[in-house]
């Protein structure tokens, strides 16, 4: 009880909470699902407690537990707009036959969708954004509610999660717990049987591990349950999860995923760099090299869909001031640290033209620049410099006040130097 009360009023990182967590495997590492179920709602943390739940393949198995324990437990389903109609219709089924009386959907926020997402294909380039958007980003205001949450998973189903113990602490000092974690395939199989528990309405079709339709296919006799997620990507997680070994990324740092520095914070990309491949007619979310674009330029301001420009050393953004509107970004390239070319392109852009959408600074972008290209107009920045991120992160970029060149017309003279600027 009072390991509960501790961790939740106090979300500072503590070595003895990190004890406190080993010795609760100690405690409950033999006990079963429904016994470490039952410690976490009624003795480690009572009223402080919520599910997560997929409704896929093997969800029956947890919530036929939490039905035992606690029917009103808060359960949360990640209604990503992505599911197959078949899990929405399994959902329904579950609580009218499991008794659940406190399952809440949560959906993607639609700004979001707009912005990232608008034709609804960003799982097709871009996957981890797309769970990011639809499922780490609406999760984590519920979690930041409970002091402790409970999930679904199993050691068997990929070997980052081959040492899951029961009981974690996560990054920001709350309890994740496990009751499934020492199940087998076998166990699931058992313990629907036992039960009598009905299965998902795929699970006969192949689907073995059931996600978002898009990201889920069948699995052939033989293989791994969840090769069918994410196939033929680099991809086992969908980002809310990680274990106590640091195999998988912590689901609250978006900024150890990404790249692209906007409004105070690391936010997924909807853009992506362009090539040969691509068609000008059907492009989207791709930045068009400006030689590119005056080349096929007809095509591209007909082409419906969202695009950027990108703008490198020797290319003359005056041929393209009459098409500078139909771009919601542009992209200026610095190839490195000492070249300044970027920054009078910037002042073209904003101070001639009135380019007012997103202009973003890529290649070699250390901190020092920051400050500077700010004051041009760059208002988002791709980092791929590591103590620049961390810089950005902690908020602790140099301060420059005084310029020897001025920008705009709202900087005055120093002193008697009329050379030097400060700024406004």
């Amino acid at each position: 009880m009072a390991m509960a009360s501790t961790l939740h009023s106090d979300r500072q990182p503590d070595k003895l909470r990190s004890l406190g967590i080993v010795a609760l495997n100690g405690m409950f590492d033999e006990m079963d699902a429904v016994g470490v179920m039952r410690q976490a709602v009624a003795e480690i943390l009572p009223g402080d407690v919520a599910i997560v739940s997929s409704f896929g393949a093997d969800s029956v198995v947890l919530l036929h537990i939490a039905a035992q324990v606690d029917p009103s437990l808060p359960i949360y389903f990640l209604e990503t707009g992505k599911h197959f109609p078949e899990t929405l219709a399994y959902v329904e089924q579950l609580k009218k036959q499991l008794g659940l009386i406190n399952v809440t959907a949560i959906h993607p926020a639609p700004h979001d969708l707009a912005r990232f997402d608008p034709d609804g294909d960003l799982w097709e380039t871009d996957p981890d954004s797309c769970c990011h958007i639809r499922k780490t980003e609406p999760l984590e205001p519920i979690t930041e509610q409970f002091g402790g949450w409970v999930t679904g998973r199993k050691r068997f189903q990929t070997k980052e999660r081959g040492v899951l113990p029961h009981f974690e602490l996560t990054s920001d000092d709350r309890i994740k717990i496990n009751p499934l974690a020492y199940f087998n395939d076998a166990d699931v199989a058992a313990y629907k049987a036992e039960h009598d528990l009905p299965e998902h309405p795929l699970y006969s079709h192949g689907y073995k591990s059931i996600g978002c339709a898009p990201c889920t296919s069948v699995v052939a006799e033989g293989e791994d349950p969840r090769a069918g997620r994410w196939r033929g990507l680099n991809k086992k997680e969908c980002g809310i999860h990680y274990d106590f070994s640091g195999a998988i990324a912590s689901p609250m740092n978006a900024a150890d995923k990404y790249s692209l520095f906007k409004d105070g914070t690391f936010v997924a990309d909807p853009f992506r760099v362009w090539d040969e491949t691509m068609v000008a007619g059907e492009a989207r979310y791709a930045h068009v090299p400006l030689p590119v674009f005056l080349e096929n330029r007809e095509a591209f301001l007909a082409n419906p869909h969202p695009l950027g420009l990108l703008v490198s050393p020797g290319d003359r953004v005056e041929d393209a001031e009459a098409d500078l509107g139909r771009f919601v970004s542009i992209a200026i390239k610095f190839p490195a640290f000492t070249d300044g070319r970027g920054y009078s392109t910037a002042r073209l852009l904003t101070e001639r033209y009135q380019y007012a959408n997103e202009l973003r600074a890529v290649g070699d972008i250390l901190q020092d620049q920051i400050p500077l290209m700010r004051r041009c107009g760059i208002n988002a920045f791709v980092i791929t410099h590591k103590p620049t991120r961390e810089a950005l992160i902690e908020n602790r970029l140099p301060e420059v006040n005084i310029f020897y060149q001025p920008v705009g017309t709202s900087e005055v003279p120093v002193g008697t130097r009329p050379y030097l600027r400060r700024a406004s």
